[in-house]
């Protein structure tokens, strides 16, 4: 990890000059915004115009296209922005806050693309630029002190690798997509397969650098426990700009057991998905993890179920035999394998597809998606899943995935972080819906396959608030219009991703950034 004291120091001195002499320059042109920028990042060994893009250079599209990962916002109608900054140094990112504040253009910020609305590269405001942070993608790993500092472009797969390549006993708990960029999963509150024995990925962070509004770069104590909550699950764009993450690994067998089994409706399936309910939070050891994912396929009901169990296949076997028989598990379904392995295996990679796979960069699949969330607190009755499971059948779109809560997820009080949906809750409920036509037309109509589900839905789930999670970033729950933030606009979305937790960012948001400078259409919004 680079010197914190180092760059601070340096960062101190640059920003001293930055701000004296850039604070009086007021002229709201974009070429005016483009030599600020370049008068005030002077670093020979990395400068700046080498890492602009601007709407007339050649390689614009290619750079602004290479982290799109939702197709919906790569059409000719998507606002674009007026330059992208791939920032290589530290100092290329406080120049653009520091000219992006005296020249009022708005600054987005992007890690991975992986956002579901485009929150990091789309804006109606239409003077805003891209800050992409992909090659910050630094990995660390010290296993003699079971930590690594991530910095905030690397990808999960990546991080998952170099973890592997130093050990067969490590790992982290964060998201089973491998090409998902590490600063917007991880300041999100990210979750994937170890959330059940570990926790999510903000329950294992340590430290984090930022760069905040005023241009210092800020470490855990630098920063104060407050704003290292905040950037721990309350999303990382809204207070600065985070550099990277110092993660705690979590110890993993040498040997783990999957399994990927399909059921269909003709085989006592609303039984089956009724105890699935049941048992899949509370009744299952927090070793075991099952991901539910319920379709349509050849205009019948399918349920699969995907599994990773830190043990080996005779004990998973056991385990199933006595909480969950229903599945009718055998031995044959069952495979172990490293860690790392179920990695691969839980992306929905070709069987035989090496480890090596997860330092790829780019998706397996890239479609027009909509995403949407729901918290499941108690089982949804046999006569409702017909019910659910007969309108799927009448729609064909979206997919339900259930993700099993329960274990270390009740254990940790709600306001440790401010990811607030812990205790109480059988499941999160991802609304999946892809497609592959472009247009309008099409758009519309999946958007309203998506919502009728979720509507369906609304007798089942939480509701005072209707629960959301902020990963699954989701415009239909609320927006502040142009990113103005207002504080009644964003309680509207705020409350339902952070419940009690929200008052608490928005203190924090108005004392670390009280201009509002670092915003978007559902940032932490500032008290009025």
């Amino acid at each position: 990890m680079k010197s914190i004291s180092n760059i601070a120091l340096f960062s101190f001195f640059f920003f001293t000059v930055l701000v004296s002499t850039c604070s009086s320059s007021n002229t709201p042109s974009h070429q005016s915004f483009i030599q600020c920028l370049e008068n005030y990042s002077q670093i020979p060994s990395n400068p700046i115009s080498a890492v602009l893009y601007t709407r007339d250079n050649s390689s614009y599209s290619s750079v602004l296209q290479a982290y799109i990962r939702n197709l919906r916002f790569n059409e000719s109608t998507t606002p674009k922005p007026r330059l992208i900054l791939t920032a290589l140094h530290v100092s290329h990112i406080q120049a653009a806050i520091i000219c992006a504040k005296s020249h009022g253009v708005q600054m987005k910020i992007r890690s991975g693309g992986h956002d579901n609305e485009g929150v990091s590269y789309v804006s109606n405001v239409p003077d805003f630029f891209i800050l992409d942070m992909f090659n910050f993608r630094m990995i660390n790993v010290s296993i003699e002190d079971e930590s690594a500092w991530v910095e905030v472009g690397a990808t999960l797969g990546e991080v998952y690798y170099r973890i592997a390549e130093r050990s067969n006993t490590h790992g982290f708990p964060a998201g089973v997509c491998p090409t998902v960029g590490v600063g917007g999963h991880i300041s999100g509150g990210g979750y994937g397969n170890l959330m059940r024995k570990y926790g999510l990925s903000v329950d294992n962070i340590i430290d984090a650098s930022i760069i905040d509004v005023n241009g210092r770069i800020l470490d855990r104590k630098s920063m104060g426990e407050d704003l290292f909550w905040a950037i721990t699950g309350g999303g990382g764009a809204s207070y600065g700009v985070v550099l990277s993450y110092k993660i705690k690994l979590v110890r993993v067998p040498n040997i783990v057991t999957v399994f990927r089994v399909v059921r269909r409706y003709n085989e006592n399936f609303a039984d089956l998905v009724y105890k699935y309910q049941k048992v899949a939070a509370d009744k299952l050891p927090k070793e075991l993890f099952i991901r539910l994912i319920l379709d349509v396929e050849n205009n019948t009901n399918r349920a699969t179920f995907i599994t990773m169990f830190l043990g080996n296949s005779q004990e998973l076997i056991s385990v199933m035999n006595k909480n969950f028989p229903e599945l009718a598990l055998n031995q044959t379904d069952c495979v172990q394998m490293s860690w790392i392995e179920s990695v691969v295996f839980s992306a929905i990679f070709p069987t035989g597809t090496p480890v090596n796979a997860l330092l790829s960069r780019v998706p397996q699949v890239l479609a027009h998606i909509k995403r949407k969330s729901d918290y499941l607190k108690r089982p949804i009755p046999k006569e409702g899943l017909e019910f659910i499971l007969k309108k799927m059948v009448e729609l064909r779109t979206p997919i339900l995935v259930f993700n099993p809560y329960g274990g270390k997820m009740a254990e940790i009080p709600s306001s440790e972080k401010p990811f607030p949906h812990r205790a109480g809750n059988i499941a999160k409920i991802q609304y999946l819906t892809n497609w592959d036509e472009n247009g309008a037309e099409a758009e519309n109509r999946y958007l309203n396959l998506t919502r009728t589900l979720f509507d369906y839905m609304t007798p089942f789930v939480s509701m005072n608030p209707r629960e959301a999670f902020l990963n699954y970033r989701d415009f239909d729950i609320g927006i502040n219009h142009n990113g103005r933030n207002s504080y009644l606009e964003g309680a509207v979305y705020g409350v339902k991703y952070f419940k009690e937790n929200f008052n608490r960012l928005v203190k924090i948001k108005t004392k670390v950034d009280p201009h509002n400078f670092f915003r978007n259409e559902q940032s932490i919004p500032i008290l009025p």
